[in-house]
């Protein structure tokens, strides 16, 4: 079976990472499986925009874009969506580069037809150089990456994630787009959960779908020094607890927080185990890490709860847009 077409999203909103985006740009344009084009969503950023239009406006396959709905990631990924040609609809994150077979790897698992969405492998690029000691591998999605407790190889999962993940464009017709109200949307909470909700849905709509993750389609997600402070590690795991609540809200407490059950009950007792043992040994961080994966799972409880609370007494403030493709998005699907 011959390549697909891939139509490679970057969502990005700020010219501090200008360098960044440059750098995500050039990792996609070096794939080995090259992309039909690379879609730049800017969110809101006139400036940005403009910036980008002149940088890419005689390049080949890239295409610079507004985003056509309100302030947020989801939004932007819907623009992204929309107005894809490809018939498969990558993502990349903004301060990330991807190794040069990540679009081949992805391009694999679609040999199924069954196969509705690929996701890969997310490796943190540390500012420092290093992970700090008293970060544990348990919480990496605190960071954007891939975690310890995920199985390796190609795997069915309940969702991927993401910064780093491909959907069929069927996908998107089947189950709508990302719900906005998830995830981030320009508030300094860093929120998240919008894959989530979106995959959970995906396989309510096609249930003989699969989805899966194929660890040799890797990125490395960079990690800037303010993420490496354990406050945001405090409060990226807050967030997440709220985000699940919404989540929870959207698709049930059954399915929206199975995996997360298996995870808290296995991985993160494990996690601080092996933090005591370390510490107990006179090994470094040890037990750091071990607090660490106490207080994550203590405040992602907490956010849980007071977003449980809101969701309540406020009602869902979420909505899934159906995509309509613009004008020609549709040329090229093979």
């Amino acid at each position: 079976m011959g390549p697909r077409g891939f139509s490679v999203v970057i969502c990005v909103y700020t010219e501090e990472r200008w360098g960044d985006i440059l750098d995500a740009v050039a990792s996609v344009r070096a794939q080995s499986l090259p992309a039909q084009e690379i879609l730049l969503v800017v969110d809101h950023n006139p400036v940005l925009l403009r910036r980008l239009a002149a940088e890419y406006g005689e390049g080949p396959g890239v295409r610079v874009l507004p985003n056509a709905g309100p302030r947020g990631l989801s939004a932007g990924r819907n623009t992204g969506i929309a107005a894809a040609r490809g018939a498969v609809v990558a993502f990349l994150d903004d301060d990330a580069v991807a190794e040069r077979d990540w679009l081949r790897h992805f391009d694999k698992g679609y040999d199924d037809p069954r196969v509705m969405a690929v996701g890969g492998r997310t490796l943190p690029s540390w500012a420092s150089g290093h992970r700090p000691v008293w970060f544990p591998e348990e919480f990496d999605w605190v960071v954007g990456c891939t975690y310890l407790g995920l199985p390796s190889g190609t795997v069915r999962v309940r969702n991927v994630l993401g910064g780093n993940a491909s959907f069929r464009r069927e996908a998107f017709d089947a189950a709508g787009g990302f719900a906005t109200g998830i995830g981030r949307d320009g508030d300094k909470r860093p929120l998240g959960g919008e894959e989530t909700e979106l995959c959970i849905r995906l396989s309510r709509a096609l249930p003989h779908a699969v989805l899966l993750i194929d660890d040799r389609a890797v990125i490395h997600h960079k990690v800037p020094d303010v993420r490496e402070r354990f406050g945001y590690f405090r409060t990226r795991t807050y967030a997440e607890g709220l985000s699940k609540a919404l989540v929870a809200r959207s698709v049930g407490a059954g399915r929206g927080l199975e995996s997360e059950r298996a995870y808290t009950t296995r991985v993160l007792p494990a996690g601080v185990l092996r933090g005591v043992r370390d510490f107990l040994l006179g090994r470094p961080g040890g037990a750091g890490r071990a607090g660490a994966v106490v207080t994550g799972v203590l405040a992602a409880a907490a956010g849980y709860a007071v977003g449980s609370v809101r969701v309540r007494r406020d009602g869902a403030s979420f909505a899934v847009p159906v995509i309509e493709p613009a004008a020609g998005a549709r040329e090229g699907v093979r």
